[in-house]
C-alpha cells in the first residue's frame, strides 16, 4: 500500500524573517547571516545525535554480517550522499562497493540539474531492487517527501533491509517508511527554498557523522588516525610514514620500512610496529575484521 503525501509547507520553503532583507546589506553582513543561520543547521544536526547513533548501531550490525549502505537522494541532497559515498574507500581503505550513492537520474542528472528525475518512484523502486535483507538503506531528502527517495525506501523495506530517512523536516511525509528517522530541524533558509544552504550544510553534517562513526565501530581507524587510507599519491605516502609514526613512535625509517613489507598496507604495518608480530601474524590477526587495537590485544601486544 502506498503512503499518503502530507501536502503541508516544508520548513525549509517557509520564508525566514532573519533574512528578509537581506539584498540590502553590505557583504560582511550577508555573509554574516549566511554564516550565523549556517551554524543554526550545525546546531540542528547535533539535536539529532540520539536517532544518528541508533542508526549507526543498527547499520554496524548489518554491515558486520556482509551488508552493504546505500544512499537514495536526488538534488543537493541527493549529490551530498555520492561526495560522502565517494570518500569512504579512500578515508577507511575499504571496498568501493560498501558504500553506494543512488542518485535520481543517475551520473548524467549528477552533473546536470536540468536533469530532474526526484518525482520519479519507480525509478527509486527500481534503483533499490538490489538490496537484500542484510543491506541498509538510506534515503535523504530535505523536505522529507522526495518520491524517488519514497520508491527506494519502499522497495528496501520490502526486501527486509534496514531503512533510515535522513531529512529536515519534522513531519516528513516519508518518515513512515523508515525504521529509524533521522531528523536536523533546521528551519527556513536564508534563500527562501534553497536547501542547498541550511539544510545541505546539516545532511553534510549528518553524513560525514554516520559514515565515520560507522567506520570507527567497524575498526577502521586506530584512535584518531586513518589507519585504512590508501596512499594513492606521495602526499598521502608521506602521510602514511606520518601515522605510523605518531602511533607507535617509531622512527621515519622503520615506517617507511614497515610499510614496504606490507607492501603499504598500514594497518598491517602498525600492528607489526607495536607487536614485533611476523608479516603472516599481522594479517591473521587483522583477517578477524575487528581492527588494529583488536588485532594488537590479540597478539599480546600493548595498543596506545
Amino acid at each position: 500500500m502506498r503512503s499518503t503525501m502530507s501536502q503541508a509547507e516544508p520548513p525549509t520553503e517557509r520564508r525566514n524573517p532573519r533574512t528578509a532583507d537581506i539584498d540590502t546589506l553590505e557583504s560582511g553582513d550577508v555573509l554574516r547571516l549566511l554564516l550565523d543561520e549556517d551554524a543554526r543547521a550545525v546546531e540542528a544536526a547535533r539535536a539529532a545525535a540520539g536517532p544518528l547513533a541508533h542508526a549507526v548501531d543498527a547499520a554496524h550490525g548489518r554491515l558486520a554480517d556482509g551488508g552493504r549502505v546505500h544512499y537514495f537522494g536526488a538534488g543537493a541532497s541527493g549529490r551530498l550522499a555520492v561526495l560522502d559515498a565517494t570518500e569512504i574507500t579512500p578515508t577507511f581503505g575499504v571496498p568501493r562497493e560498501l558504500f553506494t550513492a543512488h542518485f535520481a537520474g543517475g551520473p548524467a542528472a549528477l552533473t546536470d540539474s536540468a536533469i530532474d528525475r526526484e518525482d520519479a518512484e519507480p525509478l527509486g523502486e527500481a534503483d533499490a531492487q538490489a538490496l537484500g535483507a542484510g543491506d541498509v538503506a538510506v534515503g535523504i531528502t530535505a523536505s522529507g517527501s522526495t518520491r524517488y527517495v519514497a520508491g527506494a525506501l519502499r522497495a528496501a523495506r520490502a526486501a527486509g533491509a534496514l531503512t533510515v530517512l535522513v531529512t529536515c523536516n519534522p513531519d516528513a511525509p516519508l518518515r513512515d517508511l523508515a525504521e529509524i528517522v533521522v531528523v536536523a530541524d533546521t528551519g527556513p533558509e536564508a534563500l527562501t527554498g534553497s536547501t542547498r544552504l541550511k539544510a545541505g550544510t546539516a545532511t553534510k553534517v549528518l553524513l560525514n557523522a554516520f559514515s565515520t562513526a560507522l567506520m570507527i565501530k567497524a575498526g577502521r581507524t586506530y584512535g584518531n588516525l586513518m589507519v585504512g587510507l590508501v596512499a594513492t599519491n606521495a602526499k598521502l605516502a608521506e602521510r602514511a610514514v606520518s601515522l605510523l609514526a605518531e602511533a607507535t613512535g617509531a622512527g621515519a625509517d622503520a615506517c617507511r620500512a614497515a610499510l614496504a613489507e606490507a607492501d603499504g598496507a598500514i594497518p598491517e604495518a602498525l600492528v607489526r610496529l607495536l607487536t614485533g608480530c611476523s608479516a603472516a601474524e599481522a594479517r591473521a590477526a587483522l583477517g578477524t575484521g575487528q581492527g588494529v587495537r583488536s588485532a594488537v590485544a590479540a597478539l599480546g601486544g600493548h595498543a596506545g
